[in-house]
């Protein structure tokens, strides 16, 4: 699907990305893929020691997203690295299993303050300081297309932000800022065994994160607008 337009260029060449979640067992993986593609970064994590010891090259920002005022002082810090923002990746999550019933408030909550407010926020803070040609990823995952048992509130919170990013899109286009909802199937990022509760159901062995790096990559320096799931199984 064909967007406002690409970064009109193979790489990054210099452009200034902002990775949120960037220790994750995705988000690390994106950013080594971006600073490859010649991408200036700003990583922000909320484990600082994990930040340090992260082998990616950018300008580090130690920060607990879940806080509004973080996700502003996140884009300042972007752009104060580099004096402007280009690209905004947010590969912010958490998950939890088991039947709704069974799950707590306080997992509840979690599940949407990280999942879904997270995203929002940040894309929020980030089109005050974008210009045209500017790119957003979200990442909802196939759980927003696909809604499973056991997984009901996690996939709520991830459907959200499919939904708030198919209206922001429209929202974004105005401006020239592109908006892109990656969907990538299971990957074997570790999350699924750190979930805030319940325990994860038998899966099949999950893509490969560098695999899936490599396609939101291409989609960014592309002209691609949306990344479902049947893009990552090309």
């Amino acid at each position: 699907m064909t967007g406002v337009g690409g970064l009109g260029r193979a790489d990054l060449d210099g452009r200034s990305v902002l990775v949120a979640g960037a220790t994750g067992g995705l988000g690390s993986v994106i950013a080594a893929d971006l600073a490859r593609r010649g991408g200036r970064l700003t990583l922000v994590a909320r484990d600082g020691d994990r930040l340090a010891a992260l082998d990616v090259p950018g300008h580090r920002v130690a920060l607990d997203l879940r806080d509004p005022h973080a996700c502003e002082r996140a884009v300042a810090a972007a752009t104060r690295h580099t004096g402007r923002l280009d690209v905004v990746v947010n590969a912010v999550g958490v998950v939890a299993f088991g039947p709704v019933d069974q799950l707590s408030v306080d997992v509840m909550e979690e599940l949407f303050l990280t999942n879904t407010f997270v995203p929002i926020m940040l894309a929020r803070a980030s089109l005050a300081a974008m210009s045209e040609g500017g790119v957003i990823v979200n990442l909802s995952g196939v759980i927003a297309e696909r809604a499973q048992p056991g997984m009901a509130a996690y996939g709520a919170s991830k459907a959200a932000v499919r939904s708030f990013d198919q209206a922001l899109a429209r929202e974004a286009r105005r401006r020239g800022i592109r908006v892109i909802d990656a969907r990538p199937p299971h990957t074997e990022t570790g999350l699924a065994d750190r979930p805030l509760a319940g325990r994860a159901p038998a899966m099949p062995t999950g893509a490969d994160p560098a695999r899936v790096a490599t396609i939101i990559g291409e989609a960014i320096v592309g002209d691609c607008a949306d990344l479902p799931s049947e893009a990552f199984v090309r």
